[in-house]
């Protein structure tokens, strides 16, 4: 794997990549990182220019000091596309990267040849009223003897599987980078107004989820309703951490959508279906 920053007009993006080909690039959840996508990258680099790159504001990315949005996150996309000439590429993006996925595709839907949406809530005003007594997801106040770490550690434990502590240990270790503002990633997603923007996406649509993942799967219905000739596909034996904890059936879920959408006879198939 190869690292990289890109400078841009919001400072330098880092990124990682593996593989040659035609490019995807991968968008992390809250508050990750690209090492949510360490396991994927080498297995979609097989075939394909696969890579992650740290959201503006997360892992080693600059962080503007406006307040956060999904779209900043996507003009931060789009910058990096820009920066590192990927005037085409196709998309895949975890819970909060996928919501920004998806605000990429609707509004610049010529640069986006396909688009996995991975756990993704569906945000509209419903949604909005919802979550808006919610308590926090990550917010923890730094303590000088180091609760706030068993904190963050349990409040993501329904969320993981209780044999791998390792993955919630690489989340924790996202989360202490931006420790000051980690739930303005989750602010940002609650706040989008997706019902204005689902019904622009044009790209060829997978809609994935973990069948474990309470949080997003009720929401895939209304995501495949919304964009027209979209898939769905559940991931068994798995929840939120899908990406990392089952890297090789996310990434063949990934891959073979990808290689379906890049067959010459795909466009024309859409077409007659449409």
């Amino acid at each position: 794997m190869r690292r990289g920053y890109a400078d841009t007009p919001f400072g330098q993006i880092h990124y990682v990549e593996e593989g040659r080909g035609e490019p995807v690039l991968l968008l992390h959840q809250t508050p990750r990182s690209w090492d949510e996508y360490r396991d994927v990258l080498p297995l979609l680099g097989e075939h394909r220019r696969a890579i992650a790159m740290d959201t503006l504001g997360f892992g080693a990315s600059a962080r503007p000091q406006q307040a956060w949005s999904i779209e900043l996150f996507a003009d931060g996309v789009v910058a990096l596309c820009d920066a590192i000439g990927l005037p085409r590429v196709s998309l895949v993006g975890h819970h909060t990267g996928g919501v920004v996925a998806l605000d990429v595709a609707a509004r610049l839907p010529e640069r986006v040849t396909a688009l996995v949406l991975s756990g993704v809530p569906y945000v509209d005003a419903e949604r909005r009223r919802r979550v808006a007594s919610r308590p926090p997801i990550d917010q923890v106040d730094a303590r000088a003897d180091g609760g706030h770490l068993l904190e963050l550690w349990r409040g993501r434990e329904s969320y993981y599987p209780a044999d791998r502590p390792d993955l919630k240990a690489r989340l924790v270790r996202d989360a202490l980078t931006v420790l000051d503002r980690v739930e303005e990633g989750h602010e940002a997603v609650n706040a989008y107004r997706m019902e204005e923007r689902v019904g622009q996406v044009l790209a060829p649509t997978l809609i994935l989820c973990g069948a474990l993942d309470t949080f997003s799967r009720p929401d895939m219905t209304h995501l495949k309703n919304r964009i027209p000739g979209a898939r769905s596909a559940l991931l068994p034996e798995t929840g939120v951490p899908s990406v990392d904890h089952r890297p090789e059936q996310f990434a063949r879920a990934v891959a073979e959508f990808l290689t379906e959408c890049e067959r010459p006879t795909a466009g024309a198939e859409r077409k007659g279906a449409a």
